[in-house]
């Protein structure tokens, strides 16, 4: 089958029959192993999926990283400098955490805001000083349900 003919005949399943297919054909590596293949097709870039979550514009992300907007758009076209790749898996991790518990369009606000929490601070004001390794703590003390009491 070519290639267009294969992804018309995909687009026809029902994603939810498709993904029954898969499991009923009780290869758990294989799905395992088509999970992880597909996540890396559809995943953004970290730089992208960071940026768009928070409502960041490539000025805001220069001010946070201590770069110019346009060093960001060279980040954008060529990626991140590795001496910035643990700054930006912080910020990743932290986007992990908030898209797990808060609805998407509530993330901005959310990282705006100051929280008790940590301090009467807000996550977008620690990365903004540079602070990343607190924001990822911090985002996931803010949303760790076992401080709400039963």
């Amino acid at each position: 089958m070519t290639r267009p003919a294969a992804a018309t005949a995909l687009r026809r399943l029902d994603p939810r029959a498709a993904a029954h297919a898969v499991v009923a054909l009780g290869d758990d590596t294989w799905t395992q192993q088509f999970l992880v293949a597909l996540a890396e097709e559809v995943r953004p870039d970290p730089l992208e999926r960071v940026m768009t979550a928070w409502a960041l514009s490539a000025a805001a992300t220069g001010r946070m990283f201590g770069v110019s907007r346009q060093a960001v758009a060279k980040w954008r076209a060529h990626g991140v400098p590795e001496e910035r790749l643990v700054a930006l898996a912080d910020l990743e991790a932290a986007t992990d955490v908030l898209e797990r518990y808060v609805r998407a369009d509530r993330i901005p606000a959310v990282v705006r805001r100051p929280a008790a929490v940590l301090g009467d601070r807000a996550l977008l004001d620690m990365a903004m000083a540079g602070r990343f390794d607190e924001v990822r703590r911090g985002a996931a003390h803010m949303l760790d349900l076992r401080r709400v009491a039963p």
